[in-house]
């Protein structure tokens, strides 16, 4: 573990103190004891550059500012450092000093913000934003953020201050880099977002996202704290709340939050559906189903649509409730009579529960044609053609299903099922075997007991 090359005997404790904060996920404790070796080792760029990024993700914006003050004398400022000081400018409205962060950020990778940057500065002295925007023209990422800014500024009020105009932008940023890898950009554009306004509660959820993504998720879920119950963005903060606490496997917090979320006399289908999902997924298919009735008796005009009723049928389905589940299922296929999901789910729930599997094969069949390189469906076509007798058949299908998701359990399965059935028994063992790497706990004992046992005879699975 490197330590800072002035460190003395009290700065290397405090050191191995933040790194090991740090390795933790505790980037407030990280960022105090950085906040004590910065102070002893004032021009350390080492130290520097990991207070500044522990300072963003524990929200110490004093800290953050002294570490770029330190990278910025050494010449050795990342790119995004230039945030905070535009930030700053956004937040005091002072266009002259927002004209030079935005200078020093033009010369980086975030040089596709600086027309639009340009252009809220010169909104907010009174002057015309155009040959600001104009210079985007050549870049298309720049140029989208520049048309979006011009539509934004058209709607503003004369002269508006920089902080709602940059804050908004850099929060659309975020929002961007939110659907791709986890990033400190993110966290840093979201932060600079809260500097400049720090009303703005939608850079609060973008900061809390990015941070759970970085496996911090206590820490997160202090940001949203912060969002209030009066907010705009109060119902967003709620939701974000229940996805990093399920993307974080702590199921039955998750559902707490879900279930108080339904509760709340505000609460409407979107907030059904996500405590039902959840409830779907945590092994309580038969709750989980009288939220999607609740959704699909909400739709008043349409009576549901065939998404509705597929969850509602498969919810039915896991519950144990096959008449019941087969009705919902049938209602999704007459209201989605195209829809690949749909004919799929009814015509393999059909074959596993023996229901007129001729009938199955014409539903899944159907579905194959729509949608032909779906792994899933080619695997239910090739399973129900087996069921039905015709190995021969289902081979190349269940073979060509595997290829395209070796890492599915239940494709394996399948496959070692219908070689075994034809004699080829090593490959049916190394399919069994595929299908283990990746089976669920309660599925690895029957696989295990095939890989050592192989099928009795007539044996469908």
């Amino acid at each position: 573990m490197a330590a800072p090359a002035s460190a003395g005997t009290g700065d290397l404790s405090a050191y191995l103190k933040a790194r090991a904060a740090d390795a933790a996920g505790r980037p407030d404790l990280a960022a105090a004891s950085y906040a004590k070796v910065l102070a002893a080792s004032p021009d350390d760029p080492v130290v520097a550059i990991r207070a500044y990024r522990e300072a963003l993700e524990a929200g110490d914006m004093p800290l953050a500012t002294r570490a770029v003050a330190v990278l910025n004398k050494a010449g050795v400022a990342p790119a995004d450092a230039a945030l905070l000081p535009l930030a700053d400018a956004a937040h005091a409205n002072d266009t002259k000093a927002a004209d030079a962060a935005i200078g020093t950020l033009a010369t980086g990778p975030l040089v596709v913000l600086a027309p639009s940057l340009y252009a809220w500065v010169a909104h907010a002295e009174g002057r015309d934003p155009g040959p600001a925007l104009a210079t985007a023209a050549k870049d298309p990422v720049a140029n989208r953020f520049a048309t979006e800014t011009r539509d934004l500024i058209a709607k503003a009020p004369a002269r508006q201050p920089l902080a709602i105009g940059i804050s908004r932008l850099l929060a659309h940023l975020a929002s961007d880099l939110a659907l791709g890898e986890p990033s400190p950009l993110s966290i840093a554009l979201a932060q600079a977002s809260l500097r400049a306004d720090p009303s703005y509660d939608r850079a609060r959820i973008l900061l809390a996202h990015a941070l759970a993504r970085n496996a911090l998720v206590d820490r997160a879920l202090v940001v949203l704290d912060q969002v209030g119950p009066k907010s705009p963005f109060a119902v967003a903060a709620a939701a974000e709340r229940i996805d990093i606490l399920a993307n974080a496997d702590r199921d039955g917090e998750a559902l707490a939050a879900a279930k108080n979320r339904v509760d709340q006399p505000g609460a409407d289908a979107a907030d059904w559906q996500r405590y039902a999902d959840l409830l779907l997924t945590t092994g309580n298919p038969a709750e989980a189903a009288t939220w999607y009735q609740r959704i699909i008796a909400a739709d008043g005009k349409s009576g549901g649509s065939w998404g509705a009723w597929l969850q509602y049928g498969g919810a039915l389905d896991q519950a144990g409730r096959w008449p019941e589940a087969r009705d919902a299922l049938e209602k999704a296929v007459a209201r989605g009579p195209a829809q690949p999901l749909a004919l799929n789910y009814l015509g393999f729930a059909q074959v596993e529960h023996g229901d007129d599997i001729p009938a199955s094969i014409r539903l899944l069949e159907r579905a194959s044609r729509l949608d032909p390189t779906n792994a899933s469906i080619t695997d239910s076509l090739g399973w129900a053609y087996h069921l039905s007798g015709d190995t021969a058949r289902a081979l190349p299908l269940l073979e060509r299903a595997a290829q395209g998701e070796p890492a599915n359990t239940e494709i394996g399965d399948h496959l070692g099922d219908a070689y075994w059935s034809v004699g080829r028994q090593y490959e049916a063992r190394y399919a069994w075997r595929a299908a283990l790497l990746t089976a669920e706990p309660t599925e690895t004992a029957r696989l295990t007991a095939k890989i050592a046992n192989g099928l009795p005879p007539k044996a469908r699975r």
